[in-house]
């Protein structure tokens, strides 16, 4: 009996053992049997290989080149950056595209056997006029469109020089450098020349600068035409010239000279450079009026120097005073009324 009991004992204490140590492992039994999700295909991270896939070489040495990249900071991004381009803003609510791509307006073909009627003048422009002031503006002037066009090879300077075959000097036979033309726009000073012992050896003439505010006066040649065919008298314009008055300075004594041209520019050349560009209005700004227009329109105040005659003179060679300007109002006068005369029955 006794042993039997022992037996119950002893079952009944194994039972209640085991019971214990099941519920003391029972929290690292469940941690073990928990697995980890797998990753769908397409999102395993870079530089792993998938169980199971084989990465091509391409793949695989773009996820190495990407592991080895190296980290860069967002300063040092800042610091290596390109800087931006200055925009300009616009001057104004629109832009003045009209002027700037102007094309010349072409003249009437003339034909020799139209013509019959021509005289060839000269004719000076005073910008101190009031009505010629705004070739004269510091926002365009003149003389600056020329130049520029002139130092930029745009158009050629003919020297005014006086030959046998061109006594007026302005046939367009001799062409400047761009050089020779910036020089003879500026006065000239004596200055002497010394070797290295400090003795006088000569004297040269050396340029000064050039002031575009000293040339307020331009000198044009102009052929009055009248044309049969159309039946119109009209002014065309040959050549264009600034004028100087040269002196020259040297020690203690001063020579000046008048008014003469410092080159000539062949107006119908001049045409596509001048079209381009746009004169100050004091009445209106837009009234997209350019240089062109100013010359072939004849929008400028001007006054006659010489007309073409046998003897080859000047008006001041034969009037002085306030006399030139009446021979010069009288020979305007004579070149309108003949053509009013054509219309006269």
């Amino acid at each position: 009996m006794k042993r039997r009991f022992l037996i119950i004992v002893l079952c009944l204490a194994c039972v209640t053992s085991f019971a214990q140590t099941s519920k003391t492992k029972k929290p690292a039994a469940k941690g073990a049997a928990t697995t980890k999700p797998k990753p769908k295909p397409g999102t395993a991270k870079t530089g792993t290989k998938p169980s199971g896939t084989k990465l091509s070489p391409d793949t695989a040495k773009k996820a190495s080149d990407v592991a080895q990249k190296p980290t860069v900071t967002p300063s040092q991004v800042t610091a290596t950056a390109p800087a931006k381009p200055f925009d300009r803003p616009i001057d104004g609510y629109y832009k003045k595209t009209n002027i700037k791509n102007a094309k010349v307006t072409p003249l009437p073909v003339l034909r020799e056997a139209d013509v019959v009627y021509s005289r060839r003048i000269w004719q000076e422009i005073d910008l101190r006029e009031k009505n010629n002031q705004y070739l004269a503006s510091p926002k365009s002037r003149l003389i600056d469109v020329l130049m520029d066009a002139v130092m930029a090879g745009e158009l050629t300077a003919y020297d005014p020089v006086q030959t046998k075959d061109d006594l007026d000097g302005d046939a367009f036979g001799t062409p400047l450098t761009p050089e020779k033309a910036k020089l003879k726009m500026a006065d000239s000073s004596v200055v002497n020349t010394f070797d290295k012992n400090g003795d006088k050896t000569g004297s040269k003439l050396v340029a000064g600068e050039f002031n575009p505010d000293s040339i307020y006066k331009f000198r044009m040649k102009v052929d009055v035409i009248f044309d049969k065919q159309r039946s119109v008298e009209e002014y065309r314009i040959i050549g264009i010239a600034p004028m100087m008055k040269q002196s020259v300075s040297g020690g203690s004594t001063s020579l000046s000279f008048d008014y003469q041209p410092a080159f000539w520019i062949y107006f119908p050349a001049a045409r596509q450079v001048l079209v381009t560009h746009e004169v100050a209005n004091g009445r209106n700004d837009a009234t997209g009026l350019s240089f062109d227009d100013v010359f072939t329109k004849r929008l400028f105040t001007g006054y006659i120097v010489k007309q073409s005659n046998v003897k080859d003179e000047r008006i001041k060679d034969y009037a002085v005073g306030i006399d030139k300007l009446y021979e010069s109002e009288k020979i305007k006068k004579t070149l309108m009324d003949w053509e009013l005369n054509l219309w006269q029955y």
